[in-house]
């Protein structure tokens, strides 16, 4: 599930696939490159299918290209079992090249430590890192994560049992939790 790989300026630039894929939770982008999964982006709509692709552009050097090779076909048969339940951990390459230093420890702590029908809160993720005072520094990180639901953000919590943020928007929060029998399901 790891890969330490990052891009350098000496360095060819790297290969981008991206496409689309219908949730329970709505369209997520999903965009990888040769050395795993690099971005998952919640309600990709239009506007936002752009934006990614200009970011992902920039910050690789190449025009990505939807889902040439079938680098994600993996990524793809996982999260689709995750919606129907499946409570098997995420065993994909990841690559982590778009976060580093202190949200890079924290995501990958998640990663492995917070399994499927889990939560944390903001403060012991920031102890189990060595770093017990840094739960806002561990919010920012949440929010800054590329890779929500294969890195299970939504399982970080207030430590009064209050939801806290979430990039995806709190009602999807609550989706992910419900599906993952954290939460109970919505009534309607």
């Amino acid at each position: 599930m790891d890969i330490e790989a990052e891009p350098t300026g000496g360095e060819p630039a790297v290969a981008v696939e991206w496409t689309v894929v219908e949730s329970n939770i709505g369209p997520l982008f999903l965009a990888a490159t040769g050395r795993g999964l690099v971005r998952v982006e919640f309600h990709a709509d239009a506007a936002r299918r752009v934006q990614m692709l200009d970011r992902l552009g920039g910050r690789f050097g190449v025009e990505p290209v939807e889902c040439a090779s079938g680098l994600l076909a993996e990524a793809i048969r996982r999260l689709d079992a995750y919606f129907a339940g499946d409570p098997r951990p995420f065993d994909l390459p990841l690559d982590w090249s778009l976060t580093t230093g202190f949200n890079r420890q924290v995501l990958r702590e998640l990663a492995t430590g917070v399994p499927y029908g889990t939560v944390v809160g903001y403060g012991e993720l920031a102890r189990r890192v060595g770093q017990p005072g840094a739960a806002q520094a561990v919010g920012a990180a949440m929010g800054a994560n590329p890779l929500p639901v294969v890195v299970p953000c939504h399982r970080v919590v207030e430590s009064d049992g209050g939801l806290g943020g979430f990039g995806g928007g709190l009602e999807t929060k609550r989706q992910l939790l419900a599906l993952e029998g954290v939460l109970p399901a919505p009534l309607f």
